[in-house]
């Protein structure tokens, strides 16, 4: 079984030092000099500046943005943080996401930084929040798009999300849109 984003982080957190040549606590402060702000321009300065590769920047830049404390941890957390400025969202995932796992008992839903993955033997489907909006993805391979099936906007599923239906209400996701994406 793969790696969860939770185990590499773990295990960078307790290499860092071996694999880079400073500790975690050593580079918070190197990484605070930079005055950089954003997850992608601190990942690009520690990897064209530090000679980090992506996963080293990547993992240490979000360790940096969070205060030094673990991401990927605490998957309850990562759930709820999808919801901090899309609380009024949280019924309609509820729904898709029941409806899911219910399509498909052996998936596993698992929470990510920056989206969410329905996973079986791989990811299949990822959701993002919005504050008005779920767009839901999935992997659809050459299925033409139309007004109801859209070409994937999601930010952090893996490209094979290839189409994404909006929803903005319980409503919408209907018997005929569950056909369509299920």
């Amino acid at each position: 079984m793969a790696k969860t984003s939770g185990e590499f982080e773990q295990e960078f957190i307790q290499s860092a030092k071996e694999k880079t040549g400073k500790s975690l606590e050593q580079w918070l402060p190197v990484v605070k000099a930079s005055g950089l702000t954003k997850q992608m321009e601190i990942t690009n300065w520690l990897k064209s500046s530090h000679e980090l590769n992506h996963m080293q920047a990547s993992l240490l830049a979000g360790l940096y943005l969070n205060h030094g404390m673990p991401v990927y941890q605490n998957e309850s957390s990562l759930l709820d943080n999808q919801f901090i400025k899309s609380e009024q969202m949280r019924p309609l995932f509820e729904v898709v996401s029941r409806k899911i796992m219910s399509l498909f008992p052996d998936a596993q839903l698992i929470p990510k930084k920056t989206y969410l993955s329905f996973t079986a033997t791989r990811e299949f489907a990822a959701i993002n929040i919005k504050p008005k909006e779920i767009r839901l993805g999935v992997d659809l391979g050459d299925q033409a798009f139309d007004d109801t099936l859209q070409k994937s906007k999601l930010t952090g599923p893996m490209p094979r999300i290839s189409h994404m239906v909006v929803l903005t209400d319980i409503g919408q996701f209907d018997k005929k849109v569950i056909s369509r994406v299920c």
